[in-house]
């Protein structure tokens, strides 16, 4: 015990000697809580400073055909490389729909030339590497991640899968009755009835975005359809790469130039995405389904991303209705009145054709109404006077402070340039992300009131409903005085039945 005690005394010359380094005195105290704001708000911050990586210093275009993004990242010694393909559904045979999504999902599931699907798989478990492919409405992708000392491993992998897929019979007809299966249910979820349908409103019936593949169309792809649709758009001139991770950048841009290599097959190049589309007659449209809440969508006539007011709008719609709980609509609709969990709008610029305005929300059947009549009155009140100074800081900060995110990984780094150069920003704006701060900070309230009353034009709103059509009439008794056809100039009301699933064929009660 004593001699515990003795050198217990040194620590508590030490530790006095300490705390006396660091003592305040009352004056000192008093300085340092005046510094402390009393309420959170009152906190300042210095300016941001953050420049945003420049694609230039990335690219490279590949001898072999492809442009490349390569990114460098030494924190993990992993891989990943994702080719883009200039394909899509876009370019399905009438009649043979669900080719393009066959074709995508079965090149790196359905085995190679020299390995079945199963072995494929199970050399890939091995690898503790993931393979994916799919071909969505205007891209298709291949992508991989490994370990990087596997790398040469895993793209000889890669390569046989791009060039000799084997779309193994089986494993065709196991897709097959799962895309079949997942048709029947096209009909259960309201949220996908409003999204199908809103579509149809927003581009027309007979745009190629709303050609569904049906049972028909599915059964009829044969082995050799997709043999077909593979050798005709996958090849390197039809290939964008990103690839990030633990390599050195002379090293990778030779593998690249090998991997794409002397291509055994020469294919074509994709015509232009197709953009003409038909927005619907002003009215309300109601699909008639037995759920607890009508879902609603209201869309107007929208722009594509390269438009001059492009940020005019985004600043616009984030105050309108794209701000979560800044935003007018879900203050007045959830926050004011509780008629609503969610309530808000997007207005995203389209990339080959222009997307809708929509404001969207789920309500009680007999509110349905009422909610609307309030959406459709702060999309009306917008453009008669000029929005506060209080939200657009808080709507140019929200953009401008998250911003970095956009660039938080390598991985993302190489995926947005990869991005940019595939749908053509890089060519035609290429210092866009350099700029974007700028153009959002220079946004004026002038600015958002004049696009306000350029693309908020109420004369043309179109109102998707999904809900009970008996129960959504009836209107809520404490606001009899708002009747859902009143709710638009024209007073139409139009049913839009449901369409059989498995054919896509409008159904008649």
């Amino acid at each position: 015990m004593k001699n515990h005690f003795r050198c217990f005394i040194p620590l508590l010359a030490l530790a006095g000697a300490v705390l006396s380094s660091f003592s305040v005195t009352a004056a000192d105290s008093t300085s340092l809580t005046a510094e402390i704001p009393n309420r959170p708000e009152k906190l300042k911050f210095p300016p941001l400073q953050y420049d945003p990586p420049n694609p230039r210093d990335y690219r490279v275009q590949l001898k072999s055909g492809p442009i490349a993004y390569v990114v460098p990242d030494r924190e993990l010694p992993l891989v990943n490389i994702s080719v883009y393909v200039r394909t899509g559904e876009y370019l399905d045979v009438k009649g043979k729909e669900g080719v393009a999504d066959l074709t995508g999902t079965l090149l790196a599931r359905g085995g190679t030339k020299s390995l079945t699907a199963e072995q494929l798989e199970e050399k890939l478990a091995f690898l503790a590497a993931q393979l994916g492919s799919a071909v969505g409405e205007t891209q298709g992708s291949i992508s991989l991640n490994l370990l990087s000392k596997d790398l040469d491993e895993g793209l000889a992998i890669l390569r046989e899968v791009m060039t000799e897929p084997r779309f193994q019979e089986d494993k065709i007809a196991l897709f097959k009755d799962q895309e079949l299966q997942a048709m029947r249910q096209r009909n259960d979820d309201s949220s996908s009835i409003e999204s199908r349908e809103r579509a149809f409103l927003a581009f027309g019936e007979d745009f190629w975005a709303n050609q569904y593949d049906t049972e028909a169309s599915i059964k009829s792809v044969t082995r050799e359809d997709m043999q077909k649709f593979h050798q005709r758009w996958f090849h390197p001139d039809n290939f964008i790469v990103a690839v990030n991770g633990d390599f050195e950048r002379d090293e990778m841009i030779a593998k690249l130039e090998k991997l794409f290599g002397k291509w055994p097959f020469k294919g074509d190049k994709p015509p232009a995405i197709p953009t003409k589309t038909k927005f619907a007659e002003p009215g309300i449209y109601i699909v008639d389904k037995e759920v607890n809440q009508g879902r609603v969508g209201i869309m107007l006539p929208g722009i594509k991303r390269d438009n001059p007011d492009y940020f005019a709008v985004t600043i616009m719609n984030d105050i309108l209705g794209g701000g979560g709980f800044t935003s007018r609509i879900m203050n007045k609709v959830r926050s004011d009145e509780g008629l609503a969990y969610s309530a808000g709008s997007s207005f995203p610029g389209g990339v080959y054709y222009p997307l809708t305005f929509t404001a969207a929300f789920q309500s009680k059947s007999r509110t349905v109404p009422y909610a609307t009549s309030i959406v459709l009155e702060q999309i009306k009140d917008f453009f008669k006077e000029a929005v506060s100074d209080e939200e657009m800081h808080v709507s140019k900060r929200s953009f401008i402070d998250r911003f970095p995110r956009v660039f938080s990984t390598k991985s993302q780094v190489a995926a947005r340039f990869a991005d940019d150069e595939f749908t053509g920003r890089f060519a035609k704006d290429p210092d866009y992300w350099k700029e974007y701060r700028t153009r959002l900070d220079a946004v004026t309230k002038e600015d958002v009131l004049r696009v306000a009353k350029k693309y908020l034009t109420p004369d043309k709103v179109v109102i998707l409903i999904v809900g009970q059509k008996d129960e959504i009439l009836k209107g809520h008794p404490n606001h009899a005085a708002v009747t859902l056809d009143g709710l638009v100039p024209t007073h139409r009301i139009i049913d839009v039945p449901l369409r059989d699933p498995m054919t896509m064929k409008p159904m008649t009660k």
